[in-house]
């Protein structure tokens, strides 16, 4: 099982290395992984000028996972915009077909009190924000900055979906909520973006396939609110790209920490990216402080959607909970009464409790 490990940026390292540490104690028992390393984002743009390599795309192409730290940082936001870190993120999602993205947000009993929102709210959250990747105003053509007959500066972006791709992710959707609790909320804005109309249509089309899941619609304003005001009516919720970057960030402090949040970027045959859902943290880096535990649920991720590797994940997922239970915590979901630990030291926790 070959994985490219990229680092990236700002905390990045630090996190992946703990990932890697949780990896290498099944791999010391005889689960075949091997590792090489690549650069992505400002670590790509330093070595080669650009924030996806040829010799990263290479290797990313022929691995059959990638880990993926985080990218990102100030000193490149002066970059012309093909250069920046996150372009390197756009590249390698459309290149691979990482069309589907699967966002977790599971809130563990020990961290109910570190959430935003009042125990009783969020106690016993488990809901998967499933987004479509590859589409939406990110991708879509014409865009661009042009000047008016007047002088005047506009920005212009493309939102387009095209019903073979709103019907890929529907299906994976809809099988997702099979393997939970049958539950599928389509969150869209179906009153005012032609967009929308034509996703609500494709996805009601496609459950006719899956009668035993309970199909809903929601406009995302309403969703938005609804993950503060009553979470865990939601179980799979299905989205476009814009809508799904925002409710997954949003759904994110329902667990304590965005530190907390893993997610996995699947092609069709089931290789994947798998990465934190945060961002490079460039003002902690190298500090010994960023939560690993997110990159280090993404590995479990990956041992599970495309190594297909359950007792594997499963034994991650484990170990995170123990280490949590015997309260283990970094500065970002620390509480009085537990232990206070650093980057390395939660991820040598976790390891020790594989």
């Amino acid at each position: 099982m070959k994985i490219a490990v990229l680092p990236g940026d700002g905390i990045g390292p630090e996190i992946v290395a703990q990932a890697v540490k949780v990896l290498d104690v099944l791999r010391r028992e005889g689960l075949g992984l091997e590792y090489e390393y690549g650069e992505m984002g400002g670590a790509g743009y330093d070595a080669a000028g650009d924030p996806y390599p040829p010799a990263t795309s290479k290797l990313a192409r022929e691995a059959d996972a990638v880990l993926l730290g985080a990218v990102g940082g100030y000193r490149y936001d002066t970059l012309p915009r093909p250069l920046r870190p996150e372009q390197g993120l756009l590249r390698i999602r459309k290149e691979l077909g990482l069309f589907a993205n699967l966002r977790p947000a599971m809130l563990y009993p020990e961290l109910a009190s570190a959430s935003s929102l009042k125990p009783e709210v969020v106690s016993g959250l488990d809901l998967m924000i499933l987004r479509e990747l590859t589409g939406d105003i990110y991708f879509g053509q014409p865009r661009g900055l042009r000047r008016t007959d007047e002088g005047e500066r506009e920005g212009y972006d493309t939102m387009l979906y095209s019903e073979s791709e709103i019907s890929r992710i529907a299906h994976v959707g809809f099988k997702t909520a099979m393997k939970r609790g049958k539950r599928l909320c389509s969150v869209d804005k179906a009153n005012v973006l032609e967009t929308s109309v034509l996703w609500r249509e494709v996805v009601t089309e496609i459950s006719r396939d899956y009668p035993q899941v309970d199909l809903s619609h929601m406009y995302v304003d309403n969703a938005a609110m609804q993950l503060v005001r009553n979470p865990k009516q939601f179980d799979v919720i299905l989205t476009g790209n814009m809508f799904g970057d925002i409710l997954s960030d949003e759904a994110s402090m329902l667990t304590g920490s965005i530190g907390m949040l893993p997610s996995a970027s699947l092609d069709a045959e089931g290789k994947g990216l798998f990465e934190p859902i945060h961002g490079s943290a460039p003002d902690i880096a190298g500090q010994n402080v960023a939560n690993p535990l997110a990159t280090i649920l993404s590995a479990a991720m990956m041992m599970r959607h495309t190594f297909n590797q359950e007792e594997a994940a499963a034994r991650i997922e484990h170990a995170v909970r123990k280490a949590l239970s015997d309260g283990f915590r970094t500065p970002d979901i620390h509480q009085e009464g537990m232990t206070r630990v650093g980057t390395k030291e939660m991820g040598d926790a976790v390891a020790a409790r594989i």
